[in-house]
């Protein structure tokens, strides 16, 4: 699959269709519920004030996407969570696209912060994050803060 295939969507929750938000549930639950075998409360009530940004196939299968948190919420600083990519797609360059396209959606001179998967470390920091805490546990996965200042 190429990227240029894709289509790129960007709305409030309260435009979402029950269909995209289907959609979106199903990749998170796939990757982070079954895949990483994490239990945790992925409803929980932060979408509701988040703007989602996310890449489907011509099938409306969802195979990448995240969602950007307004400042106050989740930290003082503007942020982006629940960063995804289906399987099918990983590899291809698409998480970084997602990401660049998710940093200039948040505004892409405002600060960010990110609680990441410490094993991506690496990967933010080539999109100009850096690592401002220790290692902590979230839902058995160690995280670090980052913040794109």
């Amino acid at each position: 699959m190429r990227h240029a295939d894709l289509l790129w969507q960007h709305r409030s929750f309260g435009e979402l269709t029950a269909r995209d938000l289907y959609a979106i549930m199903a990749l998170r639950a796939q990757v982070f519920v079954v895949e990483q075998r994490c239990a945790y409360q992925d409803a929980d009530g932060v979408d509701l004030v988040s703007r989602h940004l996310w890449a489907q196939q011509g099938d409306g299968q969802v195979v990448a996407c995240l969602r950007i948190v307004p400042a106050g919420v989740k930290f003082a600083e503007t942020s982006i969570g629940r960063v995804v990519t289906a399987a099918s797609v990983r590899g291809t360059g698409l998480g970084r696209e997602l990401m660049r396209r998710g940093i200039a959606a948040a505004g892409e001179g405002a600060p960010i912060r990110i609680g990441a998967q410490a094993h991506l470390e690496r990967f933010y920091g080539e999109l100009g994050f850096a690592r401002v805490s220790d290692i902590y546990d979230e839902d058995g996965i160690p995280h670090i803060e980052m913040l794109r200042a």
